[in-house]
């Protein structure tokens, strides 16, 4: 598919002429063909196409790339690969380039180190080496293209609306403290569907850039998993996607969507895993975001209100992550493939990090507006932390940027029980919260 794009060029009144302050948007298709392996299984349909969007804002420093990707997860040297095709296009550093998933659980994954190592025992092309690479660089393309021409913007609008009945926390808590029972992101359990919402952000934020009165852009965030039903190969973007397409067909505007902090975030209160809950959940997503963009309330914007600040971390793993066990899982060929998959993605940050691997977040300021850029599947209450640090600003945050960490718990998580934080699934440590934690509060201290 062509890469569509559009450019911008942020212009504020104090601005000088040499320096303008500029944006460009980007998008390139994503979608995986028939047969391709997906997150579960081999593609069989697509249900609707994948896209690779984003923006590089330009001023007195070098570019800022923000890309979101319609896939399930983008971790180790593919992360690295990806920010490094884009840095490129742009003309900048690494540093200054974030890249997300959306997290859809029929979309692709994308994990070149783990890739090398699978290759090893025979498993080469389970993380989609040669697709990567063409999506990485057809994305880069279009950087390239969009950033030769441009649109004058001259104001922020800033809005937000409380989304209905669509996200609920996945861990149900007994009387003594450990998770009861998990509500994933579908469920047919009255029990399930019975039990509160839980701790949740309800609320949608939104971004936008404008020419005057013309809207040129918009960027949304919100924490779910985007799950309706998956697993057969049906690729999607998901809720998310169908509501970020209604939004951009009704508006005529470019649309960006980040995923936030839903480690333990679902919609299985509020879905059955039909089709009908998919259309249901796409509409209530639709709904938040219309609401947001008519919540919005613009003001100037110019080159210095745009910031960039980096925090590098290490991060503590588990303690299951042991060598010896995941290089014997992945060399055993009557092991079944899904469990040698998930010893070559354990194994291959378990390398990174004895080889002093760090995990950047990022932090951008534009106006009053504060866009956290972090790893992993965060739990929700790093976001509403984040948003506490700094109560008299609008916070956003994209989770879901570097998949390798897997989920990120609080630390009294890790005590609770609970799918997320089994060894399977966290390749963390309790003491993450803290870390992840100090380096939030640096970030958004000016």
């Amino acid at each position: 598919m062509r890469p569509f794009i559009l450019s911008l060029l942020l212009v504020g009144s104090c601005v000088h002429a040499a320096e303008p302050l500029r944006i460009a948007f980007f998008k390139a298709d994503a979608t995986p063909e028939i047969g391709m392996p997906v997150a579960y299984v081999r593609a069989r349909s697509i249900t609707d196409p994948l896209s690779a969007r984003g923006v590089v804002l330009m001023g007195k420093e070098k570019p800022v790339v923000l890309c979101a990707v319609d896939w399930i997860g983008i971790g180790n040297g593919g992360h690295d690969e990806w920010r490094r095709g884009l840095a490129e296009a742009a003309g900048t550093t690494m540093d200054r380039v974030t890249l997300h998933t959306l997290h859809q659980h029929d979309g692709v994954r994308c994990d070149l180190t783990a890739e090398a190592l699978l290759t090893k025992h025979g498993l080469g092309g389970t993380r989609m080496d040669a697709f990567c690479r063409k999506v990485i660089a057809s994305t880069a393309a279009a950087i390239r293209e969009t950033m030769k021409a441009a649109k004058p913007v001259t104001h922020l609008g800033i809005g937000e609306a409380k989304v209905e009945k669509v996200a609920s926390n996945r861990r149900i808590l007994g009387p003594n403290g450990r998770v009861l029972f998990g509500r994933m992101s579908a469920s047919r359990d009255p029990k399930a569907q019975e039990a509160d919402e839980g701790t949740i952000d309800p609320i949608l934020k939104l971004v936008s850039f404008w020419d005057g009165e013309t809207p040129l852009a918009c960027l949304t965030y919100y924490a779910t998993h985007p799950q309706s039903f998956y697993g057969k190969g049906d690729v999607t973007a998901e809720f998310v996607g169908l509501a970020r397409a209604q939004r951009e067909t009704a508006l005529n505007l470019p649309h960006i969507h980040f995923n936030g902090a839903s480690g333990n975030v679902a919609a299985g209160k509020y879905n059955d895993g039909s089709p009908e809950a998919r259309v249901a959940l796409t509409q209530r997503m639709a709904e938040g975001m219309k609401r947001a963009w008519e919540a919005t309330k613009k003001s100037p914007i110019s080159t210095s209100d745009l910031a960039w600040r980096v925090e590098r971390v290490r991060l503590p793993l588990a303690a299951t992550l042991q060598r010896d066990t995941l290089e014997k899982t992945l060399a055993d060929t009557t092991a079944n493939d899904r469990d040698r998959l998930n010893a070559s993605t354990k194994l291959a940050l378990l390398n990174r990090t004895d080889a002093g691997h760090h995990f950047e977040l990022a932090r951008l300021r534009l106006g009053s507006v504060n866009v956290l850029h972090m790893p992993g599947e965060l739990f929700v209450e790093y976001q509403l932390a984040a948003q506490q640090m700094k109560p008299d600003a609008t916070v956003c945050m994209a989770a879901y940027g570097d998949y390798a960490p897997g989920y990120i718990g609080t630390e009294i998580a890790y005590t609770q029980g609970g799918y997320e934080v089994q060894a399977s699934s966290s390749n963390t440590a309790p003491a993450v919260e803290k870390v992840l934690m100090d380096a939030m509060r640096r970030l958004l201290t000016d």
